[in-house]
């Protein structure tokens, strides 16, 4: 059986790589005032930033059409026996029902889906396994086993500057206790079930990194090995430093450095930080 690997464009894997694994992607769209753009094929991550600091308003956000991944999945039904498609969470996107809604639809398709419950380079691990195992001849069936056990041991954090952003969009769930002082903290936040909220309030972004570190830490410091990403919204300086530390401090430990891109970075402004990990 050949099995395609299909996600979409928050999993922040550059073409490069999607070339290298075969993996295929659908983008989410990102809208400023009348124009509207898919991210990684129409706007850079660096051209979104610089749009951002010109822009009189946020720009808004959109899922990919149910349209256009039909479209996409009807293209990988020529080739491919079934479809391993991996999505952001479901609790900040309707990206995996725009996703089931077009596998109803498609006779043949034989799509798996699966919602990994995060998004940015946390969902591209999830697809990285899945192209390997698919390249291996593995069943759809065994992919999704492998997935649903790394979900077991990944986690995620995030650090932001500002948190109106995910407010406003009504991505963070349970922020009315940090909306007092907005401007007072930098808040550290992760996905339960499914959903963006607050975990912990830190007064300095110092502080937030290090606490960070420290969950970290309780998974690292077991000697078993792991994969790390480093996610930054326009730091890279800062998230080469922090992948360097942690690089010196654990020997079983590779860090990637990814980033926000347009669609998640327009949720959590400029300046965010994040650190996920899974044990291999």
């Amino acid at each position: 059986m050949k099995t395609a690997v299909l996600t979409d464009s928050t999993a922040y894997i550059t073409e490069e790589k999607r070339k290298e694994f075969d993996i295929h992607m659908v983008p989410l769209n990102v809208i400023f005032g009348e124009e509207t753009y898919q991210e990684e094929i129409d706007l850079t991550t660096d051209e979104f930033y610089t749009k951002v600091k010109q822009a009189e308003n946020l720009p808004k956000t959109s899922q990919p059409s149910v349209g256009s991944v039909m479209e996409k999945l009807e293209e990988l039904k020529k080739d491919y026996d079934a479809v391993i498609a991996i999505t952001l969470s479901s609790g900040i996107s309707g990206t995996y029902q725009a996703m089931r809604s077009a596998g109803d639809m498609v006779e043949g398709a034989g799509l798996h889906l699966f919602d990994s419950e995060i998004s940015c380079m946390m969902q591209g691990f999830y697809a990285l396994e899945a192209a390997r195992l698919a390249g291996e001849g593995r069943d759809a069936g065994e992919i999704m086993e492998r997935l649903e056990e790394m979900k077991e041991t990944m986690s995620a954090y995030f650090i932001v500057d500002d948190l109106r952003h995910l407010a406003r969009g009504g991505r963070l769930h349970g922020s009315q206790a940090f909306i007092g002082s907005l401007l007072q903290v930098k808040p550290i936040l992760h996905f339960v079930d499914t959903k963006i909220v607050p975990f912990e309030k830190i007064r300095t972004y110092k502080k937030a990194r290090k606490r960070t570190l420290e969950l970290f830490d309780k998974d690292a410091s077991g000697g078993e090995k792991i994969q790390a990403a480093v996610i930054h919204a326009n730091r890279p300086e800062e998230a080469e430093a922090w992948k360097q530390e942690i690089e010196n401090r654990y020997e079983n430990v590779t860090v990637t450095v990814s980033y926000f891109g347009p669609v998640i970075g327009a949720h959590l402004g400029e300046g965010a930080l994040g650190l996920g990990w899974y044990k291999e």
